[in-house]
């Protein structure tokens, strides 16, 4: 339920601030807030469609085997996660920046005001699209039933968004970077777990070897069902019983992503390093 609640709270709160920065900056238009509502809706109506789809895509895969198919989306998951940490670690300040010049254009009479629907329909396609993939991810892993998925969804979306409107009302004075600081790590620890998660599955498939199995056993001290387990298994990807391919998918991925960052910042002009005041209330 934790790891539902972090990733959907932390892609509606980026589509929020994407929502909040637009509705600030053309609040005096007469027919924004439409333009505003029907681009939410179109895009939730696209994340919808590729919600359907994963369905059909997962009775399509039938003939390759459970394991493997639960391992490729855990797989796919897992770079869409990698993508997203390394991404979001450069570009966040700027994307924010880019709708806040947009509308400034559309209060000005430079853009119209159709421009809104496109802008956050793609905002929250973009959001919605990589929550779906993230949750069925976690879904084949068996980490989460669906009750618990549902709970830790609304209560993800439900924090985001408030969390989204109270920085653009003015309630809330902590930068918005801490927000995405804290929940980039637990997103990259998550994305360590699901690659742990389809190197166990890889080697029940004996597609991989276990190289050794168990590294350790710590069910005795420390058991997955109990709450510390639970607690340690959904927040950093905690196994009492590890195979040693798991903790070189676990190690690789967190360098990975980590290196990826760091290459990123560092490619990143100088001038726009300076971006995060974009994230401030319009």
């Amino acid at each position: 339920m934790l790891g539902t609640a972090i990733i959907i709270f932390r892609e509606v709160l980026e589509a929020a601030l994407i929502i909040g920065i637009l509705a600030a900056a053309t609040r005096n238009i007469p027919g924004s807030r439409r333009w505003l509502a029907a681009g939410v809706a179109a895009g939730l109506l696209g994340s919808a469609i590729v919600a359907a789809s994963t369905d059909a895509i997962s009775a399509l895969a039938d003939g390759i085997g459970q394991e493997m198919f639960n391992a490729i989306v855990l797989g796919v998951a897992v770079l869409m996660l990698a993508w997203h940490n390394i991404w979001m670690s450069s570009h966040g300040a700027a994307l924010a920046a880019e709708a806040k010049a947009m509308g400034s254009q559309i209060r000005d009479g430079r853009s119209e005001c159709s421009a809104l629907l496109l802008i956050v329909a793609v905002a929250v396609l973009r959001e919605g699209s990589e929550s779906v993939l993230f949750l069925y991810g976690i879904a084949v892993s068996g980490e989460s039933g669906h009750a618990s998925m549902l709970f830790g969804g609304l209560l993800g979306a439900f924090a985001g968004a408030l969390t989204g409107y109270a920085i653009y009302g003015g309630l809330l004075r902590l930068p918005i970077r801490w927000f995405f600081t804290a929940t980039g790590a637990l997103v990259l620890l998550l994305a360590a777990s699901l690659a742990s998660q389809a190197a166990r599955l890889l080697i029940q498939a004996d597609i991989l070897p276990a190289l050794a199995s168990p590294i350790w056993d710590t069910s005795a001290i420390l058991p997955e069902s109990s709450a510390v387990g639970m607690l340690l298994h959904i927040l950093i990807g905690y196994d009492q019983r590890p195979a040693g391919m798991q903790l070189v998918f676990y190690l690789v991925v967190i360098v990975s992503i980590l290196l990826g960052m760091h290459l990123v910042k560092q490619k990143q002009p100088k001038h726009s390093r300076g971006q995060d005041t974009a994230l401030k209330a319009a």
